[in-house]
């Protein structure tokens, strides 16, 4: 039974998990209010400290797989059960496409929430937090635990709610931005977040490692002209490539020559283009990025005549997202479309120092191996792999090199069409939407029928219907790289979402013809069609928008809703009917998809990382299934032309092959690995100093966060202002100490009107004190007059000076530290030069930044001091 626990991290928990099943065999004779009580009943034995979480492992975990079993009929097989260990362990459990992750997750998650901290699972995406988050509600249900759900189109007014759940899903971009969002709150009923206890990260690889190169920014406008951005254009436009300036594709970013430079300089009519006080030369090389790097259908598409980032490693539209530093402003320039204001820097944090604030991470995902070192330093996460359920069977084929890409397109499509003759699906991941269509175009012209998903929205709004369609015989579907990430493919198709989508279709269809509209041409078998015939589509057109069909057909069959509505009973009844039926033809279609060997999985290009190329790979041969994948490639596609040298190239011309025969060679396949490699050094190189840079802010960060936090939690706020205040007075008396006569009578002149003191107070008798007298002096009647100031204030409106002090405090704080960002910022931008003068940046970057907090600080407390002492309180009679 544990044949599979072979390596070490692993052989230690076969008595665990022997435990949990022996238990779970108890638990299946419960009740469904017995099993509830089990809750509560773990829960007491951690209380009433009778065990430590680790001593109730056993019998959650039991708890657990036994609502799952009675909500969804499914039994959780013992690598399952390992993975949920090795999460709870704080580790990344790999485990390979159609392992059950999503299931996985809900384990550990049970476990640590039954020690009342904050559970938070956190997806790529909304698609997949919505369609976890359901599935929860429904196996938690049975065991009294709370399930929380945040997106982006979760309401301000929800999320403190949704994060008091016992567990809550959340996407990462989310969770960041409710954490930017709660350190900027004027009131502590404000802030919806309740502490970063443990979180479950899915897709782990994609979040630590693919987004953690972009900072999530919280920005506010910033008011800068238009003309600059497309003035910058006319004169790239004019720019030619090699001569007036180098693309250096490998960091995305392009060197002016100095013929580019005079000819920018005469265009402008300004003498240096470099000069500190010119804006230039950022809205030129922005402009040239645009026009070189960032390609339409590939970076961007063009989306209500506005520019929608695409995701380069998923393939999926990042709604409501910018590039920032301008950029975004450039490609709008470029698209002769309306130039949005450029964003000015709020409140910002790395994904890295995100998830380093958890007291226990760990993660899930099919490919995180090839990344373990960076996982390991800068997360302290290991990367265990699980074996899989069933022996993985797939035929991984050698890589087939063109010369020319054309080429390598021809011989796709022929693949294609070979395919599509037996009936074998086959699913191609293209790099961009423009080689996605440009595949479509070739099958066109052959006759074969495909599904194309890339990020157009077209597209995308059929995106669960594709993937439930690309297991089946006959279908071809093109993807861009992992859309359609965290659904599986199953062979010969999936019945209940078949059968879901069959009832949404006909219910589309029906309202459609009530409304007048054009018909969904749809036609059913005339058993389908006698269960179809059941469903009252008056009740839809009464009682549902025709805009949230597929929703509420989702929620009906997903959701426990309420059994006394007669219709919705019924399309539950029609849904289980359906399932039954299409489960038949789907099992039968499945031998016949085995007996030709199962899903093909056709790679286009290589990425420039392996374990993206490895994700494209786990698409097929889940769960023992049988699969074959392999990639066809030119040698112009990127990672060749960028990475791999003129190595390749050469063989080629010295074997003197024809352009129409592909090359099957292990010195290619090497120098390919390679290629990625460095690659994934160069980028884990990015990353790290990222990671190097942001920490000397995270700490920064930290501390004003920490202070905002007491102030916006205390009640008596006094103490701080008294601090504040004695603090600028110290730091006054330093200067006064070193300064001569004459400008020690000014500094003194400026203390005695920051703390409000009379004109005619006589100063000789002060200068006369020693310096320690004078600073006690000025302690003493520091807190006079602002006792002084508190009563009169007191007097004229009760709790007033409170309300001032927290006032003043916040907003201080919150603009002292936005105007830091910026010149923090600036700082990273020209540090790097002194690299040139034998200076280390990053210790240069360390020391600036100190000298910049400090003086920041010093700004907050002598302007809160200020603003406090000098406040007026005018009352409108």
């Amino acid at each position: 039974m544990f044949n599979f626990l072979y390596n070490t991290p692993i052989q230690q928990h076969k008595k665990t998990i022997k435990l949990i099943n022996i238990f779970f065999y108890k638990l299946e004779k419960y009740s469904d209010k017995e099993l509830k009580q089990q809750t509560s009943k773990i829960k007491s034995y951690v209380q009433n400290n009778k065990f430590k979480v680790d001593d109730i492992i056993p019998e959650a975990l039991a708890t657990i797989k036994e609502a799952i079993k009675r909500e969804i009929g499914i039994v959780l097989f013992d690598v399952q059960l390992l993975g949920a260990i090795i999460l709870h362990e704080k580790n990344i459990a790999e485990m390979k496409t159609g392992e059950g992750k999503t299931l996985v997750a809900m384990l550990p998650a049970y476990l640590n929430a039954l020690i009342n901290k904050s559970v938070h699972i956190v997806t790529v995406n909304d698609y997949l937090a919505e369609r976890d988050a359901l599935l929860a509600k429904r196996i938690f249900n049975y065991i009294g635990i709370t399930v929380g759900l945040i997106t982006q189109y979760t309401k301000y007014s929800d999320r403190k709610q949704e994060y008091l759940s016992d567990i809550t899903y959340v996407t990462n971009s989310e969770l960041g931005f409710d954490y930017l969002r709660d350190n900027m709150c004027i009131h502590k009923n404000e802030i919806v977040q309740r502490g970063f206890d443990y979180a479950i990260i899915d897709e782990v690889d994609s979040i630590l490692i693919d987004e953690a190169r972009t900072p999530l920014i919280i920005s506010g406008k910033s008011e800068i002209s238009n003309s600059l951005y497309k003035k910058a254009k006319k004169i790239t436009d004019l720019l030619i490539s090699q001569k007036h300036y180098k693309i250096d594709e490998k960091s995305k970013n392009i060197i002016l020559t100095e013929k580019g430079i005079l000819f920018c300089e005469s265009n402008l009519n300004i003498k240096n283009l470099y000069n500190i006080n010119s804006p230039w030369i950022k809205y030129i090389l922005n402009a040239l990025k645009a026009k070189e790097l960032f390609i339409k259908n590939k970076d961007y598409i063009l989306k209500n005549n506005k520019i929608t980032i695409v995701d380069e490693f998923t393939g999926r539209v990042m709604e409501g997202r910018r590039w920032s530093d301008g950029l975004h402003q450039a490609i709008e320039a470029k698209e002769n479309i309306k130039i949005e204001s450029e964003n000015k820097t709020l409140a910002s944090i790395t994904y890295q120092n995100l998830f380093l604030l958890y007291k226990k991470l760990c993660g899930m995902t099919g490919t995180a191996k090839t990344e373990e070192n960076e996982f390991l330093k800068i997360y302290r996460l290991r990367v265990i792999e699980i074996p899989t359920n069933k022996v993985c069977i797939r035929k991984n084929l050698p890589d087939l090199v063109y010369k020319l890409e054309y080429n390598k397109w021809q011989a796709i499509a022929k693949e294609c069409f070979d395919m599509y003759q037996i009936g074998r699906p086959t699913l191609i991941g293209t790099t961009s939407i423009e080689k996605s269509e440009l595949l479509a175009k070739i099958l066109d012209t052959l006759s074969v029928p495909y599904n194309l998903l890339n990020a157009k929205p077209e597209n995308i709004i059929r995106e669960a219907e594709i993937i439930t369609q690309a297991g089946k015989k006959y279908s071809i579907t093109i993807s861009t790289n992992m859309a359609g990430r965290g659904t599986d493919i199953i062979l010969g198709g999936n019945p209940n979402k078949i059968a879901q989508i069959t009832i949404t279709t006909y219910i589309k269809n029906k309202l459609s013809i009530l409304n007048k509209n054009k018909r969904i041409n749809k036609s059913y078998s005339d058993i389908t069609q006698s269960i179809l015939n059941k469903i009252d589509i008056n009740f839809f057109k009464l009682n549902i928008n025709i805009k949230n069909i597929e929703k509420e057909i989702d929620s009906i069959i997903n959701s426990n809703y309420d059994r006394k509505n007669i219709e919705k009973e019924k399309i539950s009844i029609i849904y289980e009917q359906l399932v039954k039926k299409y489960k038949i033809s789907c099992d039968q279609e499945k031998k016949e998809i085995l007996s030709l060997g199962g899903l093909y999985v056709i790679g286009t290009e290589r990425h420039e990382s392996r374990r993206i190329d490895n994700q494209l790979r786990g698409r097929c041969a889940r769960q023992g299934d049988k699969g074959t994948s392999r990639f066809f490639l030119s040698l112009q596609d990127n990672l060749f032309r960028i990475f791999g040298g003129n190595t390749i190239e050469s063989l080629m011309k010295k074997l003197n092959i024809n352009d129409n025969i592909p090359i099957e060679s292990i010195i290619l396949s090497k120098s390919l690995n390679s290629a990625q490699r460095k690659v994934e050094s160069y980028f884990y190189d990015i990353r790290k100093k990222l990671f190097e840079y942001d920490e000397v802010i995270n700490n920064q960060r930290e501390a004003i966060y920490t202070e905002r936090k007491k102030i916006l939690e205390s009640t008596f706020t006094r103490d701080c202002i008294i601090e504040y205040g004695e603090y600028t007075i110290y730091e006054m008396l330093k200067i006064y100490e070193k300064e001569n006569n004459i400008k020690k009578q000014q500094v003194l002149e400026q203390i005695l009107q920051l703390l409000n003191i009379s004109k005619h107070f006589k100063k000789d008798r002060l200068i006369s004190m020693k310096l320690n007298e004078m600073k006690k002096f000025l302690y003493e009647q520091f807190r006079i007059s602002y006792d002084l100031k508190e009563s009169y204030l007191e007097e004229l409106r009760p709790g007033l000076v409170r309300q001032m002090e927290k006032y003043y405090l916040l907003q201080q704080i919150d603009k002292g530290w936005q105007e830091h960002i910026e010149k923090m910022s600036l700082l990273k931008e020209y540090i790097g030069w002194r690299s040139y003068g034998q200076q280390d940046p990053i210790v240069e970057y360390k020391n600036e930044a100190f000298n910049l907090f400090i003086n920041m600080v010093t700004y907050i407390r002598q302007t809160v001091t200020y603003l406090i002492m000098r406040s007026r309180l005018i009352i409108n009679t």
